[in-house]
């Protein structure tokens, strides 16, 4: 899987884990958020986009996203359930490299890109449910900026 980051252009997965470990040893003793999303637009054809955002509290952000091409889902449910699996499909890679890396401290959240207002609200439960049962920390919007703001901005 490769990914695209503005800072760093092209990357596989290692080069783009390589990138964030480089960022947090920029500044070892700040406080970091590890934030994964995804969005979609369709059309003829979806254009999914999964995200892994490395924020460093009050002191900026490196993001690197995915973006695949893929047919379109025929249900908001079957979307929300497909941007939910590419993001836990990331958040696993990045989960098991970071214990190789010994950096247990940082906790994953993934962004969804569902809320309490619109079509999307009935699937909270279920949705928060996957990430939460995979063991890692749910956000939905408002919260959910890295699939919401981040994902959305490279899905057209």
């Amino acid at each position: 899987m490769n990914f695209i980051s503005p800072t760093d252009g092209k990357l596989d997965f290692e080069e783009t884990f390589a990138s964030i470990i480089r960022f947090v040893k920029e500044a070892p003793t700040a406080n970091y958020r590890l934030m994964i999303g995804s969005d979609s637009q369709q059309a003829k054809t979806a254009i999914f986009v999964t995200t892994i955002v490395i924020y460093r509290e009050g002191k900026g952000a490196r993001f690197y996203y995915n973006k695949e091409q893929v047919k379109p889902q025929p249900t908001l449910r079957q979307k929300i359930y497909h941007e939910t699996l590419k993001s836990l499909q990331v958040a696993g890679k990045v989960a098991e490299k970071m214990t190789d890396e010994a950096l247990l401290d940082l906790n994953i959240e993934v962004h969804l890109d569902i809320g309490r207002n619109g079509e999307t609200r009935d699937l909270i439960k279920e949705v928060v449910g996957m990430v939460v049962g995979s063991g890692y920390e749910a956000k939905i919007k408002p919260s959910a900026y890295g699939a919401s703001n981040v994902a959305d901005r490279y899905t057209k």
